[in-house]
């Protein structure tokens, strides 16, 4: 840490005021920091003690463990865990000429903590929101990570000084994890997170649905403990993607407690599996881009396409995975006619199946009121285009109104 950050200590302290030229020069390091960091994660909670730095910590280790360079920023400065789970605790850290070296696991995982400053653990830290804004300036000005494929930010709960001092001082935030447990009281709190990053911008990846549900080790049995399926419905409300679900496992603190990185402890339990899951859109973000709808691509071209409609009870169906049937329309682009229709019936829904088996059909385009960005991906990755929001009406309208250009097309809707 500079000699600035340390003479703040950990008590209360005054805010020091920058020049124009200072706070100029410090974007700029920030800048070329950040340049060198292909994509940037925030794990955000509404809610304390629904484990987001269980998650972000397991992120984070899943990605290094799938051979990614990633750095782990705990943020969280009143409460930083991820030193306790990772095994970090006493470490110290080094520097010279005013820059930080992370702690660095042997996988690689590269850390960086508040927590690594604080010599005594029961002293607590007593800054105001000034202080705690420098302090995330200086890890992101000052820590060294090199290159890397990814960044989780671990923030504390809620909405206030730390995640939008991190989400405005990084620049471009490619992602943000929310985290949740089922019940309402969380579910209501955790919502305000996904508001927050509309408002600034950031996209998405999706809800965690953490503690839910646990599988008895006798009878194998799942006991909801705090209900189910909240995370998913509030995915489903705010039209956002749900990444999945975490079980309760008494492993889970065990390796917490002992410092021990639970994924690859207990890499063959139910909620590592879950947890690999979860990290898959995460690493697909360095994947194709989606799929987006431009009429004017297609419209140069006298070749024939083929749309696939999702339909159920003879219209689109709102969310393509819970289709009957698909409606394969082929349309000449150019002089915007329909010149083949067929059906065909809806292959048994199976994740990630139906972009491959569309794929053989010989589509190229599908038409859908509401689709995961997951699904989007697999899509693209098989060279089939995507427009979502389409109305739930007749396919045949669907199409036509598609090759005039006045499909309405509005949100990307769930039907769940």
């Amino acid at each position: 840490m500079s000699e600035n950050m340390k003479n703040k200590g950990t008590g209360a302290g005054s805010c020091q005021h920058n020049s124009s030229d200072d706070q100029f020069q410090e974007t700029q390091a920030i800048q070329s920091r950040m340049s060198k960091i292909k994509n940037r994660i925030l794990v955000l909670s509404g809610k304390g003690g629904v484990g987001k730095s269980t998650v972000a910590a397991n992120l984070a280790m899943s990605l290094s463990l799938a051979g990614k360079k990633v750095g782990l920023l705990d943020i969280d400065i009143h409460g930083p865990s991820i030193p306790q789970l990772l095994g970090l605790k006493g470490q110290a850290v080094s520097g010279t000429d005013g820059n930080l070296k992370p702690i660095k696991m042997e996988n690689g995982l590269q850390v960086m903590s508040i927590g690594f400053f604080i010599p005594n653990e029961d002293d607590p830290v007593i800054w105001r929101g000034p202080m705690k804004y420098n302090m995330i300036k200086q890890f992101l000005m000052n820590v060294d990570w090199g290159e890397l494929d990814y960044i989780i930010a671990d923030s504390p709960p809620g909405t206030g000084d730390e995640p939008l001092a991190v989400a405005q001082l990084m620049g471009k935030v490619e992602g943000a994890v929310i985290v949740t447990t089922p019940q309402d009281i969380a579910i209501s709190d955790v919502s305000k997170c996904i508001s927050f990053c509309n408002r600034l911008d950031i996209p998405v990846t999706g809800v965690v649905e953490n503690m839910s549900g646990f599988i008895c080790p006798h009878c194998k049995n799942n006991i909801n403990i705090f209900k189910r399926d909240g995370g998913k419905t509030l995915a489903c409300r705010m039209k956002v993607p749900f990444l999945g679900e975490i079980p309760i496992d008494p492993q889970i603190v065990e390796a917490s407690d002992s410092g021990k990185p639970y994924i690859y402890t207990y890499s063959h339990s139910d909620a590592a599996k879950a947890f690999a899951k979860i990290v898959l859109p995460i690493l697909e973000m360095e994947a194709s881009p989606k799929a987006e709808l431009k009429v004017d691509e297609i419209e140069k071209s006298d070749n024939i396409i083929r749309i696939a409609i999702p339909v159920a009870e003879g219209k689109l169906c709102l969310h393509f995975g819970h289709c009957e049937n698909f409606a394969l329309l082929d349309v000449n682009p150019k002089s915007k006619e329909i010149v083949k229709q067929s059906k065909l019936d809806s292959p048994p829904h199976q994740p990630g199946l139906l972009p491959q088996w569309l794929h053989k059909k010989g589509a190229n385009m599908i038409i859908s009121g509401g689709m995961g960005s997951r699904a989007q991906e697999l899509f693209a990755q098989n060279d089939i285009k995507v427009v979502t929001g389409a109305p739930s009406i007749d396919p045949v309208q669907v199409v036509k109104d598609f090759l005039n250009q006045t499909l309405e097309v509005g949100a990307n809707i769930c039907d769940h």
